[in-house]
């Protein structure tokens, strides 16, 4: 098996029919990864490894989700050069908001990108993680313009078939 090119990690193994929706965008991609569940607040120590460690091993890119308080991202950043793309879990009191703000809230020095609450934002963290190992593979580069056009084409698909049968023809 290749060198995983993508670290997901969550803070929680309730939180894996969340993240799945990146491992299969990354699956999809023939991109390698590896999936890891580590705390901020229960390990910290061992969650700054994780993201400490992961350049050396040939990892370019962290999707890290966590839901309530989700520090995850925000550690995993400090300790990493590496781009991390935060996934806010929904859940608790406040649905993910509370995740959503802890996630995207970043001093200054330690970004985070930061996509939507739950498995479209999961989904969204494997393609944006996509593209950023495209712009330094260009047959990457090239399935990713073949995914967008296949999402346009199957606008208009869905389109065409609406018109027909609201036009009975």
């Amino acid at each position: 098996m290749d060198k995983p090119q993508v670290l997901i990690v969550m803070g929680s193994d309730s939180d894996i029919p969340v993240m799945d929706e990146a491992a299969k965008v990354l699956r999809q991609f023939g991109i390698p990864f590896e999936m890891r569940i580590s705390s901020a607040h229960r390990c910290p120590d061992r969650t700054t490894a994780l993201a400490a460690e992961a350049e050396g091993r040939g990892i370019r890119v962290i999707i890290a989700g966590a839901g309530m308080a989700a520090h995850l991202a925000g550690v995993m950043a400090a300790a990493t050069i590496l781009p991390v793309i935060g996934v806010p879990i929904g859940g608790g009191a406040l649905n993910g908001v509370d995740a959503l703000y802890s996630t995207v809230q970043m001093p200054g020095g330690i970004p985070v990108a930061t996509v939507a609450i739950g498995k479209a934002g999961a989904k969204n963290a494997g393609i944006l993680a996509v593209q950023m190992l495209a712009l330094s593979d260009s047959g990457l580069a090239a399935k990713m313009k073949e995914y967008k056009e296949s999402m346009a084409t199957e606008v208009e698909e869905k389109d065409k078939a609406l018109q027909r049968k609201r036009h009975g023809g």
